[in-house]
């Protein structure tokens, strides 16, 4: 009988997180974040598995070091307002294996061109977007 009770609470459980998060996602409650591996870029592209973000913007690629300081932009890739599945972005210049890049998620706030990524290392148009004073990122390796 108690392990039918807890079965029970646990799927109830599951429902309402399920639900909740479903709401989430419909009402643009949307955490920013960037799912990404480390991965091959021989192909000229790095590509996030997922990027949940608030607002329309870019996923940037900039290169880091083992600072983990942001450094110059070498790709980026439109977002739209939610969920985007398999973001990829074009590398604008040769990435070697071994070197780190940090994928970061940028907004669509304070350019001339709405949809033209205008973003310079420290400018503010495009810029990155921060979740609790934090940059929305994710590091990875180049393969």
């Amino acid at each position: 009988m108690m392990n039918k009770l807890m079965a029970s609470a646990f799927v109830s459980a599951s429902l309402m997180l399920g639900a909740s998060m479903a709401h989430a996602e419909m009402n643009g409650d949307h955490h920013p974040q960037v799912w990404a591996d480390d991965q091959s870029v021989s192909g000229g592209a790095v590509t996030a598995e997922k990027v949940m973000t608030n607002t329309n913007g870019w996923l940037v690629v900039h290169r880091t070091d083992e600072s983990m300081k942001p450094g110059p932009v070498v790709g980026h890739a439109p977002l739209q307002k939610g969920k985007n599945m398999h973001v990829t972005a074009l590398l604008t210049e040769e990435v070697s294996a071994g070197d780190h890049l940090m994928l970061m998620v940028h907004g669509e706030d304070g350019g001339m061109k709405t949809g033209t990524f205008e973003y310079t290392l420290g400018a503010s148009e495009d810029g990155p977007i921060k979740m609790d004073g934090e940059l929305v990122t994710q590091t990875i390796t180049a393969e």
